[in-house]
């Protein structure tokens, strides 16, 4: 990415976190925008959001944000001055899941090797 994506990028995500806090969808649960990947040619925008919950909060987020989707693109568009508003994909950042496997994993290792 460029300096230039990074920056987009990074009003979208500030736009975008504050804009889904304020959806009425009752299925939008705890959520955290956690970074926004955009193309060079600002067309599509990645939007990588951490949720908590089980796995029917966090599929009933996952269709809210889907749903808002066009809503959430066009509170870009008042904000934000471009020439094409991206289309926004919304997607799970697992990040927070693979360093809990990972922390487990080191953790089973030092008791396997104090043993």
């Amino acid at each position: 990415m460029t300096a230039r994506t990074d920056r987009v990028g990074e009003e979208f995500r500030e736009i975008l976190a504050e804009a889904i806090l304020k959806l009425k969808d009752p299925r939008v649960g705890f959520v955290t925008v956690t970074g926004v990947k955009v193309t060079p040619d600002l067309r599509r925008a990645w939007v990588f959001y951490t949720s908590f919950g089980d796995d029917k909060a966090r599929a009933g987020t996952r269709a809210a944000l889907r749903s808002a989707r066009p809503h959430l693109r066009s509170t870009i568009g008042r904000q934000v001055r471009l020439k094409y508003l991206p289309d926004l994909e919304f997607e799970e950042d697992q990040s927070l899941e693979n360093g809990r496997r990972i922390d487990e994993l080191i953790r089973k290792l030092h008791e396997e090797g104090s043993r």
